[in-house]
């Protein structure tokens, strides 16, 4: 079973129903016990930074992340979900992450060209600097959509990147710990087979 931890933040109608739609079993949860005995995990998360972290301390659930990353089980952030798998964002202020992936959250506003829209919104592009299980089933320059603000630096885990001037990071990975900037769950058919790859991998 795969649990996606409900902790008040993240499109989980749309997560849920992608999971279903290529046959995972899959339930949306803030229950402690369903996360420790699930077979893999998803972050999911929208919003600020600063205020997921906060719940992710205040429902104790940031714990039971990191403890099930630790015992080795495979977990993936989405969006939001991936940068909270970092040290710190640097979004209005400092704050700090669940530092499972050594780096960085800080804003594109600044880093692209100053005529570029920010937030970063749509497809772009997925380019692949090391093979990696999770982009099994893609080839490079696959789309995916982006909806984001913010980006992932100082990560030498990078397994994915985008171009938006620059290259931003795409997804991350060390070891069982995986995250994606981008959302699967709103690519389409390159959204699925992601999906796909990461309940396929064994445990």
């Amino acid at each position: 079973m795969i649990a996606i931890v409900d902790y008040g933040v993240g499109n989980l109608f749309s997560l849920c129903s992608s999971f279903k739609k290529i046959g995972a079993d899959v339930t949306v949860t803030s229950e402690k016990s369903v996360i420790e005995n699930a077979r893999k995990i998803i972050l999911p998360g929208v919003g600020a930074f600063e205020d997921a972290a906060k719940k992710l301390r205040e429902t104790g659930l940031g714990d039971v992340v990191k403890a099930q990353a630790k015992s080795g089980k495979y977990m993936m952030g989405i969006c939001l979900g991936m940068q909270l798998l970092l040290d710190k964002s640097f979004e209005y202020g400092c704050h700090e992450g669940l530092g499972l992936i050594a780096g960085n959250v800080t804003p594109i506003k600044g880093y692209v060209a100053p005529d570029l829209k920010i937030p970063h919104i749509g497809w772009n592009g997925l380019h692949f600097p090391k093979e990696h299980f999770l982009f099994k089933y893609l080839k490079e320059g696959d789309h995916a959509y982006f909806v984001h603000s913010y980006h992932a630096t100082d990560c030498q885990d990078v397994i994915a990147t985008t171009e938006y001037d620059k290259e931003l990071t795409a997804a991350i990975g060390k070891d069982n710990v995986l995250g994606c900037q981008f959302h699967p769950e709103k690519s389409g058919e390159v959204g699925l087979r992601i999906l796909r790859a990461f309940i396929e991998q064994k445990d």
